[in-house]
């Protein structure tokens, strides 16, 4: 500290002052000036920020010293508060970022999982679409099978055993039946296949397949199975599920270039079942390769219809979704396991027969007499009409033609009812359902048929059907079989 002639006492930078007068590290909190009032502007300037005036009394220096140190004290704290302020500020700033990059990246997944909920509802109804149209082309299809195949059955039953004409009716036949095999195809893709469920036996079916299989194989591919005897059966369409086990095998066999081990195995289901399958028991068929796999993308499309990994002209692309319509439409369903270059193993969930089913089939597995029926026939596809009239001539049974329900109605309520009556399912005037109704309302007891093929599952699950298009044999075996059980 120094005094001078006029001026107050200064504590500069570096100084000392104390609360109780004494000094301590302070910065320039008083500065000397003169009493003019130039000498105040340029204290100022100087950053002077009080005055005494002189001469300087001690009380009120000392005075000035503890406001300005209690000031000094005071800034520190506010300091040291904003300090803490902006830190916090700084926290909770980094947390909103982070919570807003949360945020931001879950926006992102429900996005994207919208976008695919979406694309999966337009693949749907894109699906829905092309089985509704399948459906329809497949009937009209079926139509025109059962008169081919049924006409060139009733020729080959007329020519020579080893004539040309044999061979060629032979030849046109199995053409026609690879159109019949593909139709089912794409009915079952669409999952409107009219199907015959039954009590089947596994190990009566799969040594027949695997017979099949061994001829369509190759050598290079070994065929094992376990199928132990004591299995349950299950109910399924019998020829529906030995074509899907092929095409399986068919599968496997062109995942495997170089050869490889198919295996066919069959379980009871244990433990948690599937999402969406009702409950119950379920047998599990699974057919097993050691080929090449399948990378996830293709996994996730393996069922897809018209999807195929094949050269083109090799495939249809409609195997598999074959597959997965019948299991579907029977109740069950499909489940693929696979990854690339470790073979993939493709598992059938299909219910086991119950005791009224096992029942109804030892019934419908009864002996019948081999006699002629009067069959009353209804169809308004006159070349179909012809052509099962045929047939049924062909089995020694007597026809009676009718090309629209009403005609059909009015022959029954006059006359004697026949032996059976077989009707097609879609017809302008009325449907087969409802005029079966109208035929139990004459006469509860006349056993049926419904000729159909395409029809709404949910329709006809109720009544026997006639899958169109049909054999001979199969005429003969379902009229047989709607007689035994009445």
């Amino acid at each position: 500290m120094r005094t001078e002639s006029g001026s107050v006492a200064v504590a500069r930078s570096g100084d000392m002052a104390r609360g109780d007068g004494s000094l301590r590290y302070l910065p320039d909190l008083l500065s000397a000036i003169h009493l003019t009032e130039l000498d105040h502007l340029r204290g100022y300037e100087a950053g002077a920020v009080d005055y005494l005036p002189v001469p300087v009394v001690p009380a009120l220096l000392r005075a000035k010293v503890r406001v300005f140190c209690d000031l000094y004290r005071k800034t520190r704290e506010l300091e040291a508060l904003n300090a803490g302020l902006e830190r916090r500020v700084a926290e909770r700033t980094a947390e909103l970022e982070s919570l807003n990059l949360d945020l931001e990246r879950r926006v992102e997944e429900r996005t994207r999982e919208r976008e695919e909920a979406l694309a999966k509802v337009a693949e749907m109804q894109k699906l829905e679409s092309l089985g509704q149209l399948t459906g329809g082309l497949a009937h009209d299809f079926n139509n025109l099978l059962t008169v081919v195949l049924g006409s060139l059955e009733l020729s080959r039953r007329q020519a020579a055993p080893d004539s040309k004409l044999a061979i060629w009716l032979d030849r046109a036949r199995d053409a026609a039946e690879s159109g019949a095999a593909l139709t089912r195809r794409l009915l079952a893709f669409a999952r409107r296949q009219a199907l015959s469920p039954e009590v089947v036996a596994l190990p009566s079916v799969v040594p027949g397949v695997v017979e099949m299989m061994a001829h369509s194989l190759g050598p290079s591919v070994r065929i094992e199975t376990d199928v132990p005897a004591d299995l349950p059966p299950i109910l399924i369409d019998r020829n529906q599920f030995e074509l899907a086990l092929l095409n399986l095998g068919l599968n496997a066999r062109d995942a495997m270039p170089e050869g490889g081990l198919l295996s066919i195995r069959a379980r009871i289901a244990a433990g948690a079942l599937p999402e969406g399958l009702a409950p119950g028991r379920y047998m599990i068929v699974s057919v097993a390769d050691t080929g090449v796999g399948m990378d996830a993308e293709t996994l996730k499309r393996a069922s897809e219809p018209f999807f195929t990994t094949k050269a083109a002209g090799d495939g249809s692309g409609l195997g598999l979704s074959m597959v997965q319509g019948l299991t579907l439409q029977s109740g069950g369903t499909m489940r693929i396991d696979s990854q690339l270059g470790q073979g993939c193993t493709i598992s059938l969930w299909l219910p086991i027969a119950d005791q009224i089913a096992l029942i109804g089939a030892a019934k419908s597995q009864a002996p019948a007499a081999n006699v002629a029926r009067r069959v009353l026939l209804v169809d308004d596809d006159s070349r179909v009409l012809n052509a099962t009239a045929d047939l049924v001539r062909a089995l020694g049974h007597q026809p009676i033609e009718f090309a629209a329900p009403s005609q059909a109605l009015a022959f029954l309520g006059g006359n004697a009812p026949p032996d059976i009556a077989i009707v097609d399912f879609a017809m302008p005037e009325m449907t087969g359902v409802r005029l079966v109704e109208k035929i139990r309302e004459l006469h509860p007891d006349l056993p049926l048929l419904l000729a159909t093929g395409y029809a709404d599952r949910a329709a006809v699950s109720h009544l026997p059907r006639l899958n169109k298009p049909f054999s001979l044999d199969e005429l003969a075996r379902q009229i047989e079989k709607a007689l035994a059980e009445g």
